[in-house]
């Protein structure tokens, strides 16, 4: 299939273009953008007149769901949703049940994933046995079987030794480990930000000195082990500033942010709204602006949609009783978009932190469209306003603190290897 995008306004922050071009694409692979090549005869003619082209996006951080948790989501409602938010690559954790710490497992989530023809899925390897923090697993054969990097998810770590262990593992295959920073006693318990709101609420706790103290920590432990680390979704100001200083020495050390936490602060959990319940949780609005700065001066990586499909009926109880989470494939790039210009940073900058920025976490030479590069495209009007009505979401989650808020920037076509995947009517 040749296809020909005329007429669009072409954003490739990792090769420096910013402005309008056609785009050429052959065997799956883009062609050339520009001129057109000589004999190029295209079988389909897109007229992206009015929209952006960008690469297609790439999420750090989307729980499938699948296996075990299929009640919650399935691989095909979450595929068409990633392609819906002109997502075509992701990266899914491996809590799922049973996690995914055996290459069997890991092999036939890659399997369904092609076969639906859609996103790529990278998997996480867990990072110990059953995510249990007790006995690491195999790396070496779970990246033999498709893992792009290990990690405990959400599951406590909470002996010390057995992190020491796994990460001179890693470093020694040149294994990326994965760790979102909290440290499991200081959190325990914990459903919100131990500040203002939680204590007017009756919640109970998280300090921001969990994730500070957990930091340490594991920063102590790169400077020994020389390995690799990269901090998922970073919540307070302080984890912030220790990544900077930590990037200053030099250490090989990424993060990324989730998208709800570069706009949501503890005041947005209201009275008790569920949908603001979230790993980890909003935090001080002072949090929140750090964060948001961390993310344009680039010692914050990447953002991501922390995508965590959740049913009714886990998601319609008390607050602290809620199951955590939120939806979030289809609204990575509005709420992107909506971050950079709040922060009056240029659109190139917006696009960089959800497609070359994660490429280089995952050491993918992907997220840009130079010649010869898989044609993953992202087609989007930048100007369309759209009002998020969770029913009309393509996720099987539905939940989401954004529900009937207007945003700016609609996915109209999203092409994986020079296939469309996603068109919108």
């Amino acid at each position: 299939m040749k296809i020909h995008i005329k007429n669009g306004y072409l954003v490739d922050p990792k090769n420096g273009v910013d402005g309008q071009f056609d785009i050429f694409v052959a065997a799956g692979k883009v062609v050339s953008f520009g001129k057109e090549p000589d004999g190029f005869q295209a079988n389909r003619i897109i007229d992206a007149t009015g929209l952006t082209v960008c690469p297609g996006l790439i999420d750090l951080s989307a729980r499938l769901r699948e296996p075990g948790y299929e009640y919650m989501a399935t691989l095909e409602s979450e595929m068409a949703a990633a392609v819906a938010g002109g997502i075509t690559t992701l990266v899914c954790p491996p809590d799922t049940d049973p996690p995914l710490d055996e290459p069997g497992l890991v092999e036939m989530l890659k399997y369904r994933a092609k076969s639906l023809n859609q996103a790529r899925v990278f998997p996480l390897g867990a990072l110990t046995q059953k995510l249990e923090g007790a006995r690491i697993t195999e790396m070496a054969e779970l990246r033999d079987a498709g893992c792009i990097g290990f990690s405990q998810a959400d599951a406590p770590l909470v002996d010390t030794q057995v992190l020491w262990r796994a990460m001179q593992y890693a470093a020694t295959f040149d294994f990326t480990v994965w760790l979102r920073p909290q440290d499991a006693h200081l959190a325990k318990g914990g459903v919100a930000h131990d500040g203002e709101v939680a204590s007017r609420l009756g919640l109970a706790g998280i300090p921001a000195s969990a994730e500070s103290v957990a930091m340490a920590t594991i920063l102590t432990l790169v400077r020994e082990t020389g390995a690799r680390v990269h901090f998922c979704r970073l919540s307070t100001r302080t984890g912030v500033e220790m990544l900077r200083a930590a990037k200053a020495d030099g250490l090989p050390v990424t993060a990324d942010i989730s998208v709800h936490a570069a706009h949501l602060c503890e005041m947005d959990i209201g009275f008790f709204d569920a949908n603001c319940h979230l790993i980890p949780p909003l935090r001080s609005q002072r949090d929140r602006d750090g964060l948001r700065q961390g993310l344009a001066d680039g010692t914050v990586d990447a953002v991501c949609s922390d995508h965590a499909p959740v049913d009714d009926d886990a998601k319609f109880l008390p607050f602290a009783e809620a199951e955590p989470g939120a939806t979030g494939l289809e609204l990575l790039l509005p709420l992107t978009l909506k971050w950079a210009r709040e922060m009056n940073l240029p659109l190139s900058t917006a696009i960089a932190k959800i497609t070359a920025a994660p490429a280089c976490v995952l050491g993918l030479n992907a997220g840009n469209l130079a010649p010869g590069q898989p044609a993953d495209l992202t087609l989007f009007d930048p100007d369309q306003y759209w009002k998020i009505e969770p029913h009309a979401l393509k996720s099987q989650g539905k939940n989401t603190p954004f529900s009937g808020v207007e945003l700016q920037g609609k996915v109209r076509m999203t092409l994986v290897e020079g296939h469309v995947v996603y068109e919108s009517v």
